[in-house]
């Protein structure tokens, strides 16, 4: 009885409520269609002949590039003229549109309005007129003044020119169907680098006419200190810096940098480009990047790159120039098919960065081992950093390492509150471990014969001196591996790519004569990635910056479990003021701890069980003689 009344009550409801009401009034809009208004890109050559590009980048104080674009034109009617969006090597949508000011169209000296494209804003409309041979457009790009607005790309001693950031392109055609003719004016007395080729008069410089794609991917860095050094292999490192002193490498430095190119050339068996430069600031002025390019990569790393060589921070920079250089051949030449589009306004689809970025990761260490630029006790402390730190991404426990890959478009690289949590590109490291182990895997199977070295040649080193670019998916990464070394390679890219797991994969080291410990000392990759912070994610699941500031969490950890938080900034401890020293001594102690803890304006007091003392981790060989790991980072040249 109880029951069939309470369903008769729900059943009246229902039937008086408006939003089930048969006979109710509602307002019911049709949809209308979708015109966009950028044409779809086709492979055919841009009519009317190659766009003239005018670039002033003279300009230091308000930072303000100045452009001036001739656009010829064929025919009359609509056009859409577009900034690129999706950048290669950022695997988003990362163009800077919101810096673009000031344009103005014009079509034989008279003003043509534009609109934007409500569905692509990156784009902007027009009507050409009718006998029309060429439109002018002109704008500003104003570059970012402080680092709040976006990556800093002009100072008073350098520069960083993106075409992206300075061009527009008419859509409707693969990039590499458009010549475009740059042409650009530096400060006066500065010198230039970049992958393309021209002539100098004055503070201008004219460059080859060369097709849009290959134009971005051409960037430039010019500087008022400048030094070019000839590495080899028509492979030039040109470098700029904030003073002239830095600019100053010994011998035995640049014997590491030319050894590099040599060990690259020894592992993929072929050059794709006819030269390469890489553009090297030494700066703590201009933003940092790295960022790979076909024929050249952008780099940039802290003061004292060859001045404070052998102090621990240093050692992390010299990572940068290994990776960028392999991306020449893992990246740019050799592409994942959905990371390819025809133009910079058709999306991405990041798929397969745990071989583009990942096997770079992978490479740029070995190749730095084999170059002299890491020790190889150095990149054997870096393995055991970067395993024990992804062994603190408890969100693998939910998030497969695939679904990393899309974290660019997700997140775009903004900070995290739980990051252990929710991990972010762990493709990149965690790639690194898999294709350790996949190496280890081949030397078993093929009794040491083989490698990924074998793997690298047949992949990356087709096609000598093709500098375009060849696609690829997974099935033809396993055919390459499968004919190296038979083995389940669908079932190990399955269970470590596509599957959530308990933790990062470590037959790398299991295999290859090692395995990860830990002790109460940082090793020497550590204590430089540690810096002025107290890192303990490897034990209480905490780092601590130098005055107390909680700077990370571990999901799930002691920190975690005691109620502490990002941002959160420790006060004192067992009645003590906060220092590193302090705390270090009280995980010495392993005894439960009493924190003060400031979050926000606010006091609380909390107790942190914790008795496993420091943790840090380490490689401790295992077995007697050379293994498989000690093998894959001897010098080949």
């Amino acid at each position: 009885m109880i029951r069939s009344l309470a369903a008769a009550l729900l059943l009246s409801t229902a039937i008086a409520s408006p939003l089930f009401a048969q006979n109710a009034v509602r307002s019911k809009p049709a949809a209308l269609p979708v015109n966009y208004a950028s044409p779809a890109p086709r492979d055919v050559p841009y009519p009317g002949g190659a766009i003239r590009l005018e670039v002033d980048a003279s300009d230091t104080v308000q930072r303000i590039f100045r452009v001036k674009e001739t656009i010829p034109v064929a025919a009359s009617g609509p056009m859409t003229l577009l900034m690129p969006q999706w950048l290669p090597g950022n695997h988003a949508p990362r163009g800077q549109i919101e810096k673009l000011s000031g344009l103005t169209f014009t079509a034989d000296g008279k003003p043509l309005a534009w609109k934007r494209d409500p569905l692509n804003v990156y784009g902007f409309v027009i009507d050409v007129p009718q006998g029309t041979k060429q439109v002018v457009a002109e704008f500003q790009f104003l570059s970012a003044t402080q680092s709040n607005q976006g990556r800093v790309v002009v100072t008073p001693k350098m520069l960083n020119i993106q075409w992206e950031s300075v061009s527009l392109y008419p859509a409707g055609y693969f990039t590499r169907q458009i010549p475009v003719q740059a042409t650009v004016t530096y400060p006066d007395g500065w010198q230039a680098a970049t992958a393309l080729r021209g002539k100098k008069s004055g503070s201008t410089v004219a460059y080859e006419t060369i097709d849009y794609e290959a134009l971005q991917d051409s960037p430039i860095f010019a500087g008022r200190y400048f030094k070019p050094v000839d590495l080899g292999h028509n492979v030039t490192l040109n470098m700029i810096a904030d003073d002239a002193d830095e600019l100053e490498a010994k011998p035995d430095q640049i014997a590491k940098h030319k050894k590099l190119v040599d060990e690259a050339g020894a592992l993929f068996g072929a050059y794709h480009f006819n030269h390469y430069d890489f553009l090297f600031a030494i700066t703590d002025e201009m933003g940092g990047i790295g960022l790979e390019h076909h024929r050249s990569s952008e780099n940039q790393v802290e003061p004292g790159y060859f001045k404070k060589w052998s102090e621990g921070e240093a050692l992390l920079d010299r990572n940068l120039l290994p990776h960028e250089f392999t991306h020449s051949w893992d990246g740019k030449f050799r592409r994942p098919d959905l990371l390819w589009t025809p133009d910079f306004n058709v999306p991405m689809q990041d798929n397969l960065l745990w071989v583009y970025e990942g096997q770079t990761q992978f490479w740029g260490y070995v190749l730095g081992a084999r170059s002299g630029l890491f020790t190889k006790q150095e990149t054997l402390d870096a393995y055991a950093h970067i395993a024990a730190k992804l062994d603190t991404t408890r969100g693998r426990e939910w998030r497969p390492m695939e679904d990393t890959t899309h974290d660019p478009i997700i997140s775009a690289r903004r900070p995290k509150g739980w990051s252990s949590w929710q991990r972010s590109e762990d493709y990149y490291n965690e790639g690194l471990m898999i294709w350790l182990e996949a190496d280890a895997i081949i030397r078993q199977q093929t009794k040491g014969a083989k490698g990924l070295d074998d793997f690298a040649k047949a992949f990356f080193g087709i096609n000598p001196g093709d500098w375009g670019q060849v696609v690829y998916n997974r099935g033809e990464v396993i055919k390459t591996l499968n004919a190296i070394a038979p083995y389940d390679w669908t079932g190990f890219f399955d269970k470590y790519v596509d599957s959530t797991t308990r933790e990062t994969p470590k037959g790398g080291f299991a295999l290859g004569g090692y395995k990860l410990v830990y002790g109460d000392t940082p090793n020497a990759f550590t204590k430089a990635a540690e810096g002025k912070n107290l890192d303990q994610s490897f034990g209480i699941g905490l780092i601590v910056k130098g005055d107390g500031e909680v700077s990370n969490v571990v999901w799930d950890s002691a920190a975690f479990k005691a109620g502490l938080v990002t941002g959160a900034k420790i006060v004192a401890i067992n009645g003590d003021e906060y220092s590193a020293d302090v705390f270090k001594a009280a995980l010495k102690a392993a005894k439960p701890m009493q924190m003060i803890v400031k979050q926000d304006k606010y006091y609380r007091t909390l107790t942190l069980a914790y008795s496993g003392g420091l943790r840090y981790p380490r490689l401790e060989k295992t077995g007697e003689g050379e293994g498989s790991l000690d093998r894959l980072l001897r010098p080949k040249t």
